[in-house]
């Protein structure tokens, strides 16, 4: 397939998203794979109470939702931008009887009031999958505004320093400085390429530059870690995903 003049956008991202190779992919994960055991431990210290009202972004069929339902966080609203997402959720929800309400939502401008959420989660690198550096932004300020003061944000990304691909970026970067960069990308650190379930967009950040859009979003950073560093996590979530970098970020109290 030719992508010469393919432009990376919300569109293309949809897309992938609706792909059906893609959906079975998430509903599969939504079976049998479940929380990471470095999610479980996250997300038990951020949000110790059972009764805390949770918002996950990104939710693709129900991975996390419905590991945290099984865990007794019954007070759960689930969102994804792809509405063929949501459908497969809810059937998987009429199996299981849960109570979760799974919704369509675009992260860059949701529906909900202000102030409602007690935690917001935005798993497996979602958020990194928003084109443009400013519409991460604008989803980290949605976030920031349906939390109540206090409430905990957690969610995932890759990160650029690692060691093992170091080598890799400083090749990048020369491309980028001779404009010999793969046309499709918007901004240094995109990644466009095919696995085996289509061709995937997803922005891989430098730590600093996550630091900086939380503080300037008005987020507290609390905490951000590797997985590794976490749990040593199975085979079949190592197969499922590759190592990431978890960010506990914070909504101060003084803010209404």
């Amino acid at each position: 397939m030719d992508y010469e003049n393919e432009q990376v956008d919300e569109n293309t991202v949809l897309s992938y998203f609706e792909n059906k190779s893609v959906l079975d992919h998430y509903e599969e994960a939504a079976r049998k794979v479940g929380l990471w055991a470095s999610e479980e431990i996250v997300f038990r210290h951020c949000f110790p109470k059972y009764s805390t009202k949770l918002l996950e972004l990104g939710c693709g069929v129900g991975r996390i939702s419905f590991s945290l339902w099984m865990l007794g966080y019954h007070n759960l609203t689930a969102s994804d931008v792809s509405k063929k997402m949501v459908i497969r959720a809810s059937k998987i929800q009429m199996e299981r009887r849960s109570t979760i309400n799974f919704i369509k939502e675009d992260a860059t401008k949701l529906s909900f009031p202000s102030n409602v959420y007690d935690g917001v989660i935005f798993g497996f690198n979602g958020l990194m999958q928003i084109p443009h550096r400013e519409n991460r932004k604008k989803a980290m300020n949605e976030c920031f505004r349906v939390l109540r003061p206090g409430g905990c944000f957690v969610f995932t990304s890759h990160d650029r320093g690692i060691p093992k691909w170091k080598k890799f970026w400083v090749n990048e970067r020369k491309k980028w400085r001779i404009g010999l960069q793969d046309k499709a990308l918007i901004e240094f650190g995109d990644r466009y390429g095919e696995t085996p379930t289509g061709r995937l967009f997803i922005h891989v950040p430098d730590r600093s530059d996550i630091q900086k859009d939380l503080r300037d979003t008005g987020f507290l950073l609390e905490r951000d870690v590797m997985r590794s560093k976490v749990s040593d996590e199975s085979k079949l979530v190592k197969d499922f995903s590759d190592e990431c970098r978890f960010w506990v970020a914070r909504k101060p109290e003084s803010s209404g």
